[in-house]
């Protein structure tokens, strides 16, 4: 028996050999702040790599976080997505981003859970019937919002909440909400953040409006003054806040600016070509139609350079 099988498993080996051998599709992959998470998952990754025939990898984190790993060479892409400019402000100190292109833009806003008890209020404040801070400073509501010092969206609501301040002439919104810039009881991951809420895990979250329309959660719109959406007011209002935070036991002073997605190949890409090709693509007719149709407004700004 045993000379028997030898010699099946000697001419399977040998068929095995003579099969043609089919090439894997090319991996394309794409870093981007993690509220982007639905339109680039699910509709521009998708169709780009359908249209290229190739393999579409996602990584959401937050920009200032990914910024610091591709400025580390410890994150390759072929694309960069950012909120706002200052993440691939580093990337271009580094070295690794010579353009930036606007492909979106969106706003703050409150986001709130529909499984709250606090929900009636909160759909009372989206309504305009009351005011939306004082439902956020009703005993028991809890907030959420990310890391200020990884992530755009922790510094731009404490931005919103420094312009609420001014705006509504309620002095200490940001001491009553927020507590500390740093309030670790706030804070989670930007990925986790909506989900938190959508599960009933707090009653409301920073967001932004495109991701908190992907996720089809009930919202507080903002206006202008205070949501950080027209780069028009940046100069004569937005600017008019800055805080500072504790990195690597420095302070570090941030400011404002206004909240536009910018795409940027990396110097050390894997593939350059495709990574302009996926950017051309979100520029694109088509891709604009896919950022529309999950809560994003169009790009605002210039090019960075």
């Amino acid at each position: 028996m045993k000379p028997r099988n030898t010699a099946v498993y000697l001419i399977a080996a040998a068929t095995l050999m003579t099969l043609p051998v089919i090439a894997s599709a090319q991996d394309f992959r794409v870093a981007y702040a993690g509220s982007m998470g639905a339109v680039m998952d699910l509709h521009l990754g998708p169709a780009f790599a359908k249209a290229q025939k190739v393999n579409y990898q996602g990584e959401g984190q937050g920009a200032y976080g990914l910024a610091h790993l591709i400025a580390g060479h410890k994150l390759r892409t072929d694309v960069f997505v950012s909120i706002t400019p200052g993440p691939i402000e580093v990337l271009m100190k580094a070295g690794l981003v010579k353009e930036a292109y606007p492909v979106a833009s969106t706003a703050m806003c409150i986001a709130y859970s529909p499984n709250s008890p606090y929900a009636k209020d909160f759909e009372k404040a989206a309504a305009g019937k009351m005011p939306w801070y004082k439902v956020l400073q009703m005993p028991g509501v809890r907030f959420g919002r990310t890391d200020p010092k990884t992530d755009p969206q922790g510094q731009n609501i404490v931005f919103t909440f420094m312009l609420a301040e001014k705006y509504y002439h309620q002095p200490d919104l940001v001491k009553n909400i927020l507590g500390p810039v740093e309030n670790q009881q706030q804070i989670f991951t930007e990925a986790s953040l909506l989900a938190r809420l959508k599960s009933g895990q707090m009653a409301a979250s920073s967001g932004y409006l495109s991701a908190v329309k992907s996720l089809h959660l009930p919202y507080i719109t903002l206006p202008d003054q205070i949501n950080l959406s027209d780069p028009a007011m940046s100069k004569d209002w937005y600017s008019k806040v800055h805080f500072t935070l504790n990195v690597d036991g420095k302070p570090k002073t941030v400011h404002t600016q206004p909240l536009v997605f910018y795409a940027a190949v990396p110097s050390d890409a894997p593939d350059p070509k495709l990574g302009m090709a996926f950017i051309h693509f979100m520029t694109s007719p088509q891709g604009q139609a896919m950022f529309k149709e999950t809560g994003y407004s169009a790009p605002k700004g210039p090019v960075l350079k």
